[in-house]
């Protein structure tokens, strides 16, 4: 697979807010994923992009919530077509945890308990990922990005937590080393800086 460099441009520092893009970011991010979706095809074997494509250019939060997988550095992809729910399936496929998302605790209590000791992580991975409008993903899903290639061979990624791991203060996280995918477990206020977290849209 080539090496390829994707440059999004930024927001204008008056642009308008909420979840919307302006029409030429929006085109040039549909160009960006499309470019992206051609170089990969073994992710999305089946999938036709102008279905994709479609769908998007129906949602416009999702653009929205895409573009910000995309300005965090997650490289977002398509990876499957839901046959039930008729969704196209997106993940970040960075080759590493998403580079704007690192040094970050796994929730808002964990993020909590470190401030209260004079300590400022980068911020959250539940927080961040609903103001992104996307969700954490599970261990079964991270399981599955990782047969679509390697992923996290120097970092590592938060996945969502079962509640009765997250209630006894605990949260598990996962890399891939050794040709082999990993899942372990730190306190939930513990934070580094190689550990972001990836996520899922729905579209």
């Amino acid at each position: 697979m080539r090496n390829t460099t994707y440059i999004l441009v930024s927001k204008p520092a008056n642009a308008k807010l909420g979840k919307d893009l302006f029409p030429e970011r929006k085109d040039e991010l549909i160009e960006l994923l499309k470019q992206r979706f051609e170089e990969n095809v073994i992710r999305h074997n089946g999938i036709i992009w102008k279905k994709v494509q479609a769908r998007l250019e129906a949602n416009e939060e999702k653009i929205w919530s895409l573009n910000e997988m995309e300005r965090t550095g997650g490289e977002p992809d398509v990876v499957s077509h839901d046959e039930i729910t008729d969704k196209y399936v997106f993940y970040d496929c960075s080759p590493e945890s998403p580079v704007n998302r690192r040094s970050i605790c796994y929730d808002g209590k964990g993020q909590e308990a470190r401030e209260k000791q004079g300590i400022h992580p980068g911020g959250n991975a539940i927080d961040m990922a609903a103001s992104m409008g996307i969700e954490i993903l599970s261990e079964d899903q991270y399981r599955y990005l990782q047969k679509l290639g390697p992923f996290d061979t120097r970092t590592s990624s938060w996945l969502k937590t079962p509640p009765d791991i997250r209630k006894l203060g605990g949260a598990i996280f996962a890399d891939r080393r050794y040709g082999t995918v990993f899942v372990y477990h730190n306190g939930a206020s513990s934070f580094y800086s190689g550990r972001g977290f990836r996520g899922i849209l729905q579209i």
